[in-house]
């Protein structure tokens, strides 16, 4: 198999594992110039990667050795090379490319080794560095892509992230519940007098609709901040944060008094596709 060969089969295969794995951001990609696609999709399923390590293994230390892997990739230290890897070869790719700052990226590895133990998020300034270091690092990576870095565009990718990663929160609530596993802040719920079980119960009370309200409106917070940075940042960067039209969606329905938190709820990809295509020829994608 020539190079090429070998590198277009790479990048196929990141593109593929975003598309199974990750929907919403495979699909923004789409509008994004193709000579920036092909990095996008490499950091985004580095994050598939990283993400499902905790679906992958029955204890935390095979988990802890996978994620291990990754930090040594990135620091230069593992044993041999990238190329059995196809998407650390595009990760690679795309660090060398776009000079990427390979710290977001380890960093992004450290925080998802929460996900290995079923310790409770601790409080709601826990969550919010978790996902300023996960879901926030993704959006301030695509923008170092498209070209454009600055304060204001890291600002607004601090709050995208976040209203996303709340939003992901909540989504996940019934999978993440069944498994013992708390991501909404234990202070948060002990302010409504939730405790931990009533969530592992997976039955909705008064105490833990009105945590989730909180969270929610947390959530709706950090979305109309992104909202209004948004109107100010240049137009490549704009299709990065499409998935915004898509968490104010979420967060809508979230918020209604009829939804149930414990029920799975799925969205079809054409629908996905529909409501990012309406959003891209709108302002503040509405």
């Amino acid at each position: 198999m020539t190079d090429a060969a070998g590198n277009r089969e790479a990048a196929a295969l990141c593109a593929d594992l975003v598309r199974s794995h990750d929907f919403t951001r495979y699909a923004s990609t789409l509008f994004v110039p193709a000579d920036r696609r092909r990095a996008l999709l490499a950091v985004y399923a580095f994050n598939v990667e990283i993400s499902r390590v905790r679906e992958q293994v029955s204890q935390p230390l095979p988990g802890e050795m996978r994620l291990q892997w990754w930090t040594d990739m990135l620091a230069g230290t593992g044993h041999g090379g990238v190329e059995g890897n196809p998407v650390a070869a595009e990760l690679m790719l795309a660090i060398r490319s776009f000079r990427l700052p390979v710290t977001r990226l380890s960093r992004l590895i450290d925080e998802h080794q929460f996900d290995l133990y079923n310790d409770p998020m601790p409080t709601m300034a826990a969550l919010e560095g978790y996902i300023n270091y996960t879901a926030s690092a993704l959006f301030s990576l695509g923008a170092a892509i498209a070209g454009r870095e600055s304060d204001e565009i890291e600002h607004l990718a601090r709050h995208a992230g976040l209203a996303q990663g709340i939003a992901q929160v909540i989504a996940a609530l019934p999978q993440d519940a069944a498994r013992r596993q708390l991501f909404v802040p234990l202070q948060l719920l002990q302010q409504h007098g939730c405790g931990m079980e009533e969530v592992f119960a997976g039955k909705e009370t008064l105490k833990l609709r009105a945590a989730l309200d909180q969270l929610i409106a947390e959530g709706r917070g950090h979305l109309k901040t992104a909202f209004a940075l948004l109107a100010d940042v240049p137009p490549e960067v704009r299709p990065l944060f499409l998935p915004l039209a898509l968490v104010r969606r979420d967060l809508q329905r979230m918020s209604r008094a009829d939804n149930d938190p414990f029920a799975p709820h799925f969205t079809s990809r054409l629908r996905t596709l529909w409501t990012l295509w309406r959003a891209s020829r709108s302002k503040l994608f509405s």
